[in-house]
């Protein structure tokens, strides 16, 4: 299951690249668009700026604008910075298959098949597709 930080995080990079166009957007702004607590943002901000997703800028007019182009940046990007890894089952999450039952585990293709569905998919939309629906919806959709 995704956590609050990564839906928040992917509801952050939409806000910032819909709003970015003039000045760098604050905290302030985006909680008041997202309702999400000023507090819990400023932990979000964090992880994307130390991922290199956003950029922040100090002062008066300071804030945050996308450090990374948004047609390349994808969905999965995001949520693997977040989150870790997406796999569904905890043998999958390293590169290597630690579980002592996975040479002869009946499920382990089940969940590499769905592992790979999950990735290619996370991977396939980027910032910009989810900016262009909020465009289109008027922001008025829920990640």
């Amino acid at each position: 299951m995704i956590s609050t930080k990564g839906r928040y995080a992917l509801r952050v990079m939409i806000d910032i690249g819909r709003h970015q166009n003039v000045s760098p957007v604050s905290v302030k702004d985006i909680s008041s668009r997202q309702d999400i607590s000023v507090k819990y943002l400023e932990q979000v901000v964090s992880i994307l700026s130390k991922a290199g997703l956003i950029r922040s800028f100090r002062g008066n007019a300071g804030g945050y604008k996308l450090n990374v182009n948004p047609e390349k940046c994808t969905a999965g990007d995001i949520l693997r910075v977040c989150e870790g890894s997406l796999s569904p089952v905890a043998c999958l999450q390293d590169e290597k298959n630690y579980c002592e039952r996975s040479s002869y585990c009946e499920t382990l293709d089940f969940w590499r098949g769905f592992y790979d569905v999950i990735n290619k998919y996370a991977d396939s939309v980027t910032i910009q597709d989810l900016i262009d629906k909020a465009d289109s919806t008027n922001g008025s959709y829920c990640i």
